[in-house]
């Protein structure tokens, strides 16, 4: 990798020859300006507004902008007798631990390299004392013409330097948390709780950018000459939200079926409720298929003890329901002219029907 910063880390009397080397690299995809008419590339051009002719980068220089637009020129001569100890060195003025450090303050991050043989020991000094102590040290260095604040860590067995913003670039968060008051429940705390659980944990290296992917998709195919198919659109499930319980529960039963868990587990959360349902169906139907069956025999043993008039008024009944079926119209005749015994097994068998239907 190609170090952007020589210098040195100053450990109090020790000096360890370093070089800076970028420990991130953006993969985002850039995009060009073009001319829609004729697809010719736009550029940009540094163009005096006084003259209002092109210069060439020789010709500039750096000016600093007044309240009231007066432009006051600043040198690199000037610059150059400013008083900044860190020009080439990383400063160390103090080791927190790592807490202390607010996640805002973020900014950059870089490897620093032992810079040579020599270099090696004072180095190797330094990480294992980071380790040890289980603190971070807290640096100094100028980069880019300003002073800067950082952080160093150990990553595996090299140094990494974070580069910090000054805690007065810091905004106060004035004004960004709800101005109304909301109570939370309980019940709502519990149901985020186990959703928490349910998502769990991540590999961090399993995640990737799956919009730099579509792009890059969309452009190999335009390259090609082919049209790329359209992205299948996800409910982002942005819509207002009406029951947060609700709400919370779908996520529940969401994460957990992306997971391939099943719902039958029982293990006392809330993600369980979504096999309330089903149970008190399947009860309700055999409730129901019991019922039929008592309500089936109890129509059934008149029938079969009754007299000859009765059991032709069931074969009317029956041949009622089933209007327009020449079959049963004529099976009802032949019930009614035939004999107790046979008429009443025929009977029998329609009620046993309606029951299985």
């Amino acid at each position: 990798m190609r170090s952007i910063w020589n210098g040195a880390i100053s450990f109090g009397l020790v000096s360890i020859p370093i070089k800076l080397v970028n420990a991130t690299e953006n993969h985002a995809i850039h995009f060009r300006q073009i001319h829609l008419a004729d697809g010719g590339r736009i550029r940009y051009r540094k163009v005096c507004e006084l003259d209002e002719e092109e210069v060439t980068g020789g010709e500039i220089g750096k000016a600093y902008e007044d309240a009231d637009g007066t432009m006051i020129p600043i040198t690199d001569e000037d610059l150059a007798q400013l008083p900044l100890p860190t020009a080439k060195t990383i400063e160390i003025v103090a080791f927190v631990p790592a807490d202390e450090i607010d996640p805002l303050q973020m900014d950059a991050a870089y490897y620093l390299s032992a810079n040579g043989v020599p270099a090696a020991k004072p180095y190797t000094l330094l990480r294992e004392a980071l380790k040890r102590s289980n603190k971070v040290a807290v640096a100094k260095y100028a980069l880019r013409g300003r002073e800067r604040l950082g952080m160093l860590r150990v990553v595996d067995d090299v140094i990494a330097m974070h580069g910090l913003l000054w805690p007065d670039e810091i905004r106060a968060p004035e004004g960004v948390a709800p101005d109304s008051e909301v109570t939370v429940r309980d019940a709502e705390l519990d149901l985020a709780d186990a959703l928490m659980d349910t998502l769990g944990e991540v590999d961090m290296d399993s995640l990737h950018d799956d919009y730099r992917e579509a792009v890059e998709e969309l452009i190999a195919a335009k390259a090609a000459g082919e049209t790329a198919p359209p992205a299948q659109s996800g409910d982002s499930g942005g819509g207002k939200v009406i029951d947060l319980i609700a709400a919370l529960e779908n996520s529940v039963r969401a994460a957990k079926k992306s997971r391939g868990e099943g719902e039958g587990e029982e293990d006392g959360d809330e993600g369980d409720m979504a096999d309330v349902h089903p149970i008190k169906k399947t009860t309700s139907g055999r409730t129901a298929k019991k019922t039929t069956q008592k309500k089936s025999t109890s129509k059934q043993a008149p029938k079969q003890t009754g007299t000859k008039k009765s059991t032709s008024s069931t074969a009317k009944k029956a041949t009622g329901k089933k209007a327009a079926a020449k079959s049963t119209s004529s099976s009802a005749k032949k019930q009614t002219s035939s004999g107790g015994r046979s008429t009443t097994k025929k009977t029998t068998a329609a009620p046993r029907k309606r029951t299985s239907a």
